[in-house]
């Protein structure tokens, strides 16, 4: 694949075109989605025709010289109401299974040993919001971690991955980086990544400062025990954010853009990075990033899982490897009880 770098993209622009591209050669989406999730994130036709190009794309894939920009659909509400459980727990004999869920490790909503609940907490003077997993017996000095999601937002799978941390005594916080875009599901599927992106990475780390602050406010929870994981886009942010937030025990960013290099310096917590083997274009920056890290004097495990490919945990897409999963969860699990 050819170089972004000659276009006016930012990073992380830049990534999830590169990953938009990559599915679309692989099959998982179809040309005219991948075009028009580029055109939402470049923010032009323009800029996606010039993505495409130097990308490698040939004339006849370009978009037409007339093409419009997309425009967004609003979800129906019967489809919002399905991505959004109610903000009550859901009755214990009601399990809801998470749409697509292959992973053993999944826990549906509504599980006993989990409360699960939607949030609002103050973000400066907005409110940032997300999804609150908490085990049904905490006991007081209990743990927690944030969770920022994927470029599709806060989905159904974010939030079996925090009632996965409450099952195992956590209190997760899956933090919504569009609450104030009226919610990840009240958006176009495909607009999602450009409402990211188009919001800032600084806008994103304010959210999950906001959201370190909420957890110390919740019953049980040790404020000064909270560690962070992200995954795809959102590992690139839990590193952005692990140079930021120094209050961070421990940091588990699961193959995302790695942060500026001269950032490294400020990270306090100790740091799991989890990447793919087949992921080639996250993978070659790696061992600079390690190089960083330990002359930094960060506590750090940069770990490459053999024979997968991106986003190799999310067990509701085609790349999901349960055995590499499974081994990336217990890892993640070992470092944050040893770190967080």
């Amino acid at each position: 694949m050819s170089d972004l770098s000659s276009t006016n993209l930012g990073k992380f622009e830049r990534y999830l075109v590169e990953e938009f591209y990559d599915d679309w050669r692989g099959g998982e989406i179809t040309r005219r989605t991948f075009i028009r999730k580029a055109a939402f994130v470049t923010g032009s036709m323009a800029a996606t025709t010039a993505a495409m190009l130097a990308l490698g794309c040939s004339n006849d894939e370009l978009p037409a010289k007339d093409e419009p920009m997309p425009q967004p659909v609003t979800p129906a509400a019967s489809d919002a109401s399905k991505a959004t459980p109610t903000a009550s727990p859901t009755p214990a004999a009601a399990l809801v299974p998470v749409p697509g869920a292959k992973s053993k490790l999944s826990v549906p909503d509504g599980d006993p040993a989990v409360i699960g609940s939607d949030v609002k907490f103050p973000a400066g003077a907005a409110q940032a919001g997300g999804y609150l997993a908490r085990p049904a017996k905490a006991a007081p000095g209990t743990r927690a971690i944030l969770v920022c999601h994927e470029n599709r937002g806060l989905t159904p799978h974010i939030r079996d991955v925090a009632r996965r941390f409450a099952k195992e005594g956590y209190v997760a916080l899956a933090v919504d980086l569009l609450t104030r875009e009226g919610g990840t599901a009240s958006r176009d599927a495909d607009q999602v990544p450009g409402l990211l992106t188009g919001a800032g990475t600084a806008r994103h780390i304010a959210d999950f400062v906001a959201g370190l602050k909420y957890l110390q406010t919740v019953d049980g929870v040790d404020g000064k025990r909270i560690g962070m994981t992200g995954y795809c886009f959102g590992g690139g942010i839990t590193w952005a954010a692990a140079t930021q937030i120094p209050e961070l025990k421990a940091a588990a960013p699961f193959y995302g853009p790695a942060p500026d290099i001269a950032a490294v310096k400020d990270i306090k917590a100790a740091v799991l990075g989890v990447y793919a083997e087949n992921d080639t274009r996250i993978t070659g920056g790696v061992e600079p990033l390690r190089t960083a890290l330990n002359a930094a004097g960060v506590v750090n495990q940069l770990t490459i899982y053999p024979g997968v490919g991106h986003a190799f945990h999310n067990d509701t897409g085609k790349a999901y490897h349960e055995a590499q999963a499974t081994k990336a969860w217990a890892d993640t699990l070992a470092w944050f009880a040893k770190y967080v």
